[in-house]
């Protein structure tokens, strides 16, 4: 293999490297995106648990069913 068809074949390869790399990124950068958005919606979702806990008491302070 000459010296030319080598050099060749390493941009070729370092080419689709790069494209590989900058894919890889953006799946990333979506993935942080998807998370941050999640937890967002974690904390609300916990704040609205913990406002409802509140307004009805823990369970531990449940009153007995009526028939007792």
């Amino acid at each position: 293999m000459s010296l030319e068809s080598q050099m060749i074949d390493l941009q070729t390869r370092l080419a689709f490297q790069d494209d590989t790399i900058q894919a890889l990124n953006d799946v990333v950068v979506e993935q942080g995106r998807v998370i941050d958005r999640l937890q967002l919606q974690m904390a609300e979702l916990i704040k609205r648990y913990e406002d409802m806990v509140g307004q009805y008491g823990s369970e531990g302070e449940e009153a007995p069913p009526p028939h007792y």
